[in-house]
């Protein structure tokens, strides 16, 4: 009697028979492919970018935990104190600053006028709560696109639900999440934040800095804050940057302000078309 042969189930169900570009295990677990994730994470958002025409940006940053005006409702009935339900409004108040500039900027810096394909000054943020999405909410309400540059973290950030869903990105590098917001950054304004504001805020300065990035308007919304956490003329004082470096930025209070700054300093505004 003939023996029947063996069937190939073992082999098809071997994880070196999975085609590679679909071997997610292969991809994500192997520090020789780090590389590769590396190319494909820049690869995905740029492509999708093009797709959706948007050649350039401005880039609101400022902190996850500043309120809502809804959510600020449940934080004023739980407030010891006036002084607390004070200090919750000053925080509203900001969110409210970025959702407003979000709609100017959209409305008004070329996200509804593409030319010959192309969309300008789309609003772009980090994608997660806070300020970022009170920048994107404002482009939201009005219908413009904004993008969500999301980050995987151990304590998933969730985006935002006011980013466009084509420009909704998620990424596993830092790195490659800060290069997508600086390198089509037409504009860089910045709200009262913490550590991952300061560190994009210093970031794209250091860029402009040194002039690995062309120079671009940067704002930084609320003087008082930017005054008391940080002491730049300490820095001029102590020679560690110069008085000229100081230009880099201006400072600003309101929207109106913030919007004329940044035309002042060289963006180009593209209306929104008539119709």
């Amino acid at each position: 009697m003939v023996d029947s042969p063996p069937d190939d189930a073992a082999q098809k169900s071997s994880s070196s028979y999975i085609l590679p570009a679909l071997d997610s295990a292969f991809l994500t677990n192997r520090d020789e492919m780090r590389d590769l994730r590396v190319a494909i994470e820049y690869a995905k958002a740029e492509l999708l970018l093009r797709d959706w025409g948007i050649r350039s940006t401005v880039v609101v940053f400022g902190s996850a935990r500043t309120p809502s005006p809804e959510q600020a409702e449940a934080l004023r009935r739980a407030a010891k104190g006036e002084a607390e339900r004070r200090r919750i409004d000053e925080r509203v108040a900001l969110y409210q600053a970025a959702r407003e500039f979000g709609r100017i900027v959209s409305e008004q810096g070329g996200a509804f006028a593409p030319h010959h394909r192309w969309r300008d000054n789309v609003i772009a943020t980090g994608g997660g709560p806070g300020i970022m999405e009170a920048a994107n909410r404002g482009a939201h309400e009005i219908g413009a696109p904004s993008i969500g540059f999301n980050i995987a973290l151990p304590h998933e950030q969730e985006p935002n639900p006011y980013t466009t869903p084509e420009l909704t990105f998620q990424f596993h590098y830092f790195g490659m999440r800060k290069m997508h917001l600086a390198m089509r950054a037409n504009a860089l304004v910045v709200f009262p934040g913490g550590f991952g504001t300061f560190d994009e805020l210093f970031e794209i300065l250091t860029l402009v800095q040194t002039k690995k990035t062309p120079a671009v308007p940067i704002v930084l919304f609320d003087r008082a804050y930017w005054r008391r956490v940080v002491n730049f003329d300490a820095l001029v004082e102590a020679e560690t940057i110069g008085r000229e470096e100081l230009a880099l930025f201006e400072f600003a209070d309101t929207v109106e302000d913030s919007w004329a700054i940044l035309q002042k300093r060289g963006l180009t505004a593209h209306a929104k078309p008539e119709g």
